[in-house]
């Protein structure tokens, strides 16, 4: 783009030279009172006849261009050529004529440059230089045109011949800078505007497109082991979202049937063995009463029949399980008040923790909450004969209500040798258990923890543990307020 400006310029700068050497014979250009009537304000038809250039003329006497040339190739040396540039440079400030210039501070070639125009096959130089105009203190930028060849500068009828002369054509860049600093303006605010837009339009479609991404996104994080009957939507959208959402419903059928067969071999699993199990324990418990076994023969029946009752609980603890993992765990909620409840356990369980030499304390105030008492009494129950197991000698129960009052907080805290950090989660896992005092020596089965999660879960609320090797353990329970009363002080037993 600037290069086809300043060639317009260029062309405008060989017009106005063809013009000069067309009108210079009459424009007497000559006249020493010229200068003087510029600068009084005066009509001069040269400014007229050239009003956008800027003209300099330095005529070069006693000079023609082979000479010229012939003494420049001679001058071998720097001290020669500099010798020669400023005799050419006295004559032509000797004989220098102005238009619109500063006769102050005339247009002036480099010695490279002036050598470059005398050798220049055309005669001419096209450069970018300051230029002082008159009556102005600071340089314009210009596009100069210097042409090196005899000029008539008087009428031919006077007998003047065509003298050589550096004849200086200039016009200001302003216009040109203005034009490109304008137009890089524009581009700038354009490419801004274009990619506020593109961002704006990508960001939009983007998101149209996303939509139904993030819908199918949002639907399979709600879906679990508990409601795997649910699907995700299906967009009508053709694409490969569709497809994605078509595959994960089948994935979820897929996992509903599977889980669905696990449940229901587990439970009529359990149905099954309850029978054949208590007829065991029937008949041992028969033989021990009514024959007179020998001392060998009356442990091994003991031993059948303790199994037997393991069995028992076993299956009672995995028709639970399959009760929970169906949705079909009933829940009979009603109020509770936090310490009275924990108190009762604590009753409950105090011969077990004499026996074992554990002191069983019970913290916190009355405070009421809704659950069902049976279900929650077993979670309790299933902690704190973990943290006997566990060897605890001090078992403190606990209850709190978080600062929202939304929350009601229960907690089994036990001085036992503590568990590994890495275990923590492990342990609610089925048929996971620790290899150390909870161990299957102690009748465990590993199902406990995972009895008390399904039984807090179906109450809506969170099951963890705590636990700092050789400090001890804490088993937190939090569960929501649910519909409860506003009681008075005095209405609190």
């Amino acid at each position: 783009m600037r290069g086809s400006l300043v060639a317009g310029v260029d062309r405008q700068l060989q017009d106005t030279y063809v013009s000069l050497v067309r009108l210079a014979p009459s424009l007497n250009l000559h006249d020493p009172d010229r200068l003087d009537r510029e600068a009084n304000g005066e009509v001069v038809i040269s400014r007229y006849q050239f009003p956008d250039s800027f003209i300099q003329i330095e005529e070069l006497a006693f000079y023609d261009l082979p000479t010229l040339a012939t003494d420049l190739q001679n001058a071998t040396t720097p001290t020669m050529r500099g010798q020669l540039f400023k005799y050419l440079r006295d004559i032509q400030a000797v004989s220098r004529i102005t238009i619109a210039t500063d006769p102050d501070h005339p247009i002036e070639l480099t010695d490279a440059q002036l050598a470059a125009l005398i050798e220049a096959p055309d005669g001419q130089l096209k450069l970018n230089l300051p230029v002082r105009e008159r009556f102005r203190d600071t340089p314009t930028p210009m596009r100069v045109l210097v042409r090196l060849e005899p000029l008539q500068l008087k009428s031919a009828a006077l007998g003047s011949d065509p003298t050589l002369a550096v004849t200086y054509v200039a016009r200001s860049l302003g216009g040109i800078n203005n034009t490109l600093t304008n137009l890089q303006n524009v581009l700038l605010l354009l490419c801004a505007i274009g990619a506020v837009s593109a961002g704006t339009g990508a960001y939009l479609l983007a998101g149209q497109a996303l939509g139904p991404l993030r819908l199918v996104r949002r639907a399979a994080e709600r879906i679990g082991g508990e409601n795997l009957t649910e699907r995700v939507p299906v967009p009508a959208t053709g694409d490969e979202v569709e497809a994605l959402a078509q595959a994960l419903n089948g994935m979820l059928g897929r996992l509903e049937q599977s889980f669905e067969a696990q449940r229901r071999f587990t439970s009529d699993a359990s149905h099954e063995l309850r029978t054949p199990v208590t007829a065991i324990s029937g008949h041992a418990s028969y033989l021990l009463r009514r024959t007179n076994p020998t001392g060998q023969q009356a442990e091994s029946l003991k031993i059948i029949q303790s199994e037997s009752e393991r069995l028992t609980n076993l299956i009672a603890s995995l028709l639970q399980l399959a009760r929970s993992d169906s949705g079909a765990l009933v829940l009979n909620r009603a109020p509770i008040f936090s310490g009275l409840f924990l108190r009762e356990i604590a009753r409950e369980l105090a011969p077990l923790a004499q026996a074992q030499q554990t002191t069983l304390d019970v913290s916190g105030d009355d405070l009421p909450f809704e659950g069902d008492p049976d279900r929650l009494k077993q979670v309790i129950i299933n902690l704190v004969g973990n943290a006997l197991k566990a060897g605890a000698r001090t078992v403190t129960l606990g209850s709190t209500l978080d600062a929202a009052g939304q929350q009601m907080h229960l907690s089994v805290q036990d001085d036992g040798p503590g568990i590994p950090a890495d275990q923590l989660e492990r342990l609610f896992d089925r048929f996971y258990r620790l290899e150390d005092s909870r161990s299957r020596d102690q009748g465990g089965a590993g199902l406990g923890l995972s009895i008390a999660k399904g039984i807090v879960d179906a109450h809506g609320g969170r099951i963890w543990l705590e636990s700092d090797l050789g400090q001890g353990t804490t088993a937190h329970v939090q569960l929501p307020i649910g519909n409860v009363p506003v009681l008075d002080d005095d209405d609190v037993p």
